[in-house]
Order: structure tokens, then C-alpha cells, then sequence
């Protein structure tokens, strides 16, 4: 009988135990809640995240935010990067800034055209009378137009995310992203745009990448690699599986969007590959390869957007990623 006692009140004990604490990472979006970010979300939603030991808070970004500065100041300790231009500029400032994974294996950046007037193929683009561009955009990806495609300045008309004057203007084109702007002109404009995604010609950056500071690469590779792996699980099951916690949450922080503005992204994402095409086939979501990098470097060396002498390999490291983590996951 005392043995029995004993034995229950040591079971007692072991089940009052805390659970082993979670380590807690803050990471930083760089825009609005959105589907775009709909993977960290899902991680957060359905325990992914906790299951690899991480207790994570997402922190939307918006227009007056900056998370690069927050992430090299120690605010937060991984970041959603843009597309690798970012990158190069924090290799050539020499800047403590590492991305660790590429969760968008294209740029969701595209240029749209009015259908069927003689603007439907990409070699007629050029030929538009008007360009409307953000001021972000001349001296990145409209540089390398220029120069690979021959698009000219003299066409170029400012893009203040308003689409009304292209949706006038049936012989103008205008950027965009895959997700969000041909909703808003089918919606606004009562017709469908030509969609051209400039990653399918050539411009190959990543996009959403995870960025961390080189410190924590180098001191807490585990703590790394778990949210590499947790990130990329939410990936698929976002995608592929029962997302509508996920979109709950977004929608909570993001109230200006709406249920078919966030399955009309996840199906553009679907779509055209943004994040699971390529190199994830073989080597999962966030896959990154060294011929990549070099490869975009060299373009915007071309175009005199970063500095031939940067070293850009300083940028990155594929120690986290090409693992084939989740690859199961993805439907047959």
C-alpha cells in the first residue's frame, strides 16, 4: 500500500512538472497582414511553430516600419526580406544581415497590360505609351528592362497605387503583384489584365526571404534552423491544407481584407509558382542555391545597382535550407 501511495504521488509529481519553455522569437513581416505572409501565419495558427520549440510573434509591417532596422538593433530576431536587392546593399554596407531562406521562389512583381489591343504578348510591352511605375521600382527591375528588353524612359508615368489612370489608358501598362492588383482591376475596371510575372523573363531574385542577424546565425544555428523548418511547414500546410485559422488571424490584424481577396492571392501563388516550384520540387520550400545568387548579382551589377566589388556571398548562407524538410506534405 505505501509502495502504491509512493508511486502515485511520484507520478503526481512528474505530470505537475512545467512543460519545457518554449523560446520565444519575435519576427517582423514587411507589410500588412496578407496571404503573402500567410505561411508564418499558419505556423502561429496550428502549432507548427510550438512543435519545434518556438513560441513566435508575428509583427505586421505597413508603410512607416522598417524591420531591418529593428532586426539590426536587436528588436526582433528574423525579418521578411523583399527580394534580394536588399540583400546586396546590406552585403555592400558591410551590415551584420544574413537570409537564411527564400520562401517565395519568385518575385511576385509582374507588369499588366489591357487584353487584345496589341499588347498581349511580352516582346509588344515595350511598345506601351505609358509605363506606370513607383518610384521604387525605375532603378531596380525597370533598369534591367531597360536593358535587357529595351524599354524606354520617355514611357515611364508615376504609379502612386492608384490604377485608375491605366485602367483608362488602353494602351498603358502598369506594375504590380501577382496577388493583389489584377483583383483590384478586375474589380474596379470590370475586365481581367494580360498578366506577365517578370520572374518567368529573367528576373530571378528570391522574395521573401528570412533574414536574420549574422550573431544569431552564428551563436543559435538551432534556434535557426527550427524556425527555417517550422516556416516552411507552415508554407505547405497553408497552401496545401486547412488554412482558416491562418486567414482568421490576418484577417484580425488586416481588417481592410476580405475572404476572396485572400483566396484570390493563394491561388495566384498556386499558380505561377511563387512559392513551391523549382528547386523546392527536390529540395523543399525556402531552397536557395548559390548559382541564384550569382546570377541576379551579375543583373544588377549590369544595370549599376550595387557595386561590382560587393561581396555578395557575405549575404547569405544555404546552411538552413535545401533539406527537403516537408516535402511530404506537398499533394501527389
Amino acid at each position: 500500500m505505501r509502495l502504491a501511495i509512493l508511486t502515485a504521488l511520484a507520478a503526481w509529481v512528474g505530470l505537475a512538472e512545467p512543460a519545457v519553455a518554449l523560446d520565444k522569437v519575435k519576427f517582423a513581416t514587411n507589410w500588412l497582414a496578407d496571404p503573402e505572409a500567410g505561411g508564418f501565419f499558419q505556423a502561429v495558427a496550428d502549432g507548427t511553430y510550438a512543435k519545434y520549440g518556438l513560441d513566435v510573434t508575428v509583427i505586421p509591417g505597413g508603410p512607416q516600419t522598417n524591420g531591418a532596422l529593428m532586426l539590426l538593433f536587436g528588436r526582433i530576431d528574423f525579418f521578411m526580406g523583399g527580394d534580394l536587392i536588399g540583400d546586396f546593399m546590406s552585403a555592400e554596407s558591410q551590415l551584420p544581415l544574413v537570409a537564411v531562406a527564400a520562401d517565395f521562389q519568385k518575385s511576385p512583381q509582374i507588369l499588366m497590360s489591357h487584353p487584345d489591343v496589341g499588347l498581349d504578348k511580352w516582346e509588344d510591352l515595350p511598345k506601351a505609351n505609358s509605363i506606370y511605375l513607383g518610384a521604387g521600382s525605375i532603378n531596380t527591375f525597370y533598369a534591367w528592362l531597360r536593358l535587357v528588353y529595351g524599354f524606354k524612359d520617355e514611357s515611364v508615368r508615376p504609379y502612386s497605387f492608384n490604377s485608375a489612370p491605366f485602367i483608362q489608358n488602353k494602351t498603358s501598362i502598369q506594375q504590380g503583384y501577382v496577388t493583389s492588383e489584377p483583383y483590384e482591376i478586375e474589380k474596379q475596371g470590370g475586365f481581367k489584365p494580360n498578366i506577365f510575372l517578370l520572374s518567368d523573363y529573367g528576373y530571378s531574385t528570391y522574395s521573401t526571404l528570412i533574414e536574420a542577424r549574422r550573431d544569431i546565425v552564428d551563436k543559435k544555428p538551432d534556434l535557426v534552423q527550427r524556425f527555417v523548418d517550422a516556416s516552411a511547414i507552415g508554407w505547405y500546410h497553408y497552401l496545401y491544407g486547412d488554412n482558416s485559422k491562418a486567414n482568421a488571424i490576418i484577417k484580425a490584424q488586416n481588417p481592410d481584407i476580405n475572404d476572396d481577396q485572400i483566396a484570390y492571392s493563394i491561388g495566384q501563388l498556386k499558380k505561377y509558382g511563387v512559392i513551391d516550384s523549382g528547386d523546392t520540387l527536390t529540395l523543399g520550400i525556402g531552397a536557395m542555391t548559390d548559382a541564384r545568387w550569382k546570377d541576379f548579382f551579375e543583373k544588377m551589377v549590369a544595370v549599376g545597382m550595387i557595386d561590382k566589388r560587393t561581396n555578395y556571398m557575405n549575404a547569405y548562407t544555404l546552411q538552413f535550407v535545401n533539406k527537403g524538410v516537408g516535402l511530404n506534405l506537398r499533394p501527389q
